[in-house]
């Protein structure tokens, strides 16, 4: 697995890496022998109430993401760690279905058992009525509504798209594409 650990406001040392290359070797060796294809983007953040690491791992088209804060950096990048397998365990049958390996039933046998969700519970379907605005009028109307993200129509792109709150501050806009 490649991994690629960036700081901001703060230095990830020698001592992080080779902590976060043991940490996720666990995930490594859970994706099976395709993984060196795996690529891991480790970034350590230091904020006024500690450390905030995000850890994302791309294999094979797939994307598993956690972020977690803790005071100290290793702390947050364990929780990271363990937040990605609970995902990987929680989703097993689904992603071996996907990565067509049996490599995800080598579990550690210590690790308590998840139970795997297999049937979602949609509680609620809603029609929306959809007219070409901007983004900036897209933040305004989902703090208007108070929700934490809002789907429009972009005015200028005449795509779909989808503005989000970010827990650190500021917003976010996600455009789809096709791969």
């Amino acid at each position: 697995m490649k991994i690629t650990v960036v700081g901001r406001k703060c230095a990830a040392g020698s001592a992080f890496q080779e902590h976060a290359a043991k940490k996720l070797a666990k995930i490594d060796r859970l994706l099976g022998q395709s993984s060196a294809q795996s690529e891991a983007k480790i970034t350590a953040t230091a904020e006024k109430s500690g450390m905030v690491v995000e850890v994302t791992v791309l294999h094979q088209g797939m994307l598993v993401r956690a972020e977690e804060r803790a005071q100290q950096i290793n702390e947050a990048l364990d929780r990271c760690v363990e937040a990605l397998m609970r995902q990987l365990r929680k989703n097993k049958t689904r992603l071996e279905k996907k990565l067509r390996s049996a490599q995800l039933t080598d579990f550690a046998p210590t690790e308590p058992p998840v139970e795997e969700e297999t049937v979602f519970d949609l509680v609620r379907s809603k029609t929306v009525p959809v007219k070409p605005i901007d983004t900036e009028e897209a933040i305004l109307q989902m703090n208007l509504l108070g929700h934490q993200f809002f789907l429009f129509l972009n005015a200028d792109t005449d795509q779909m798209n989808l503005v989000y709150r970010r827990r650190g501050g500021g917003y976010g806009l996600l455009i789809p594409t096709q791969e």
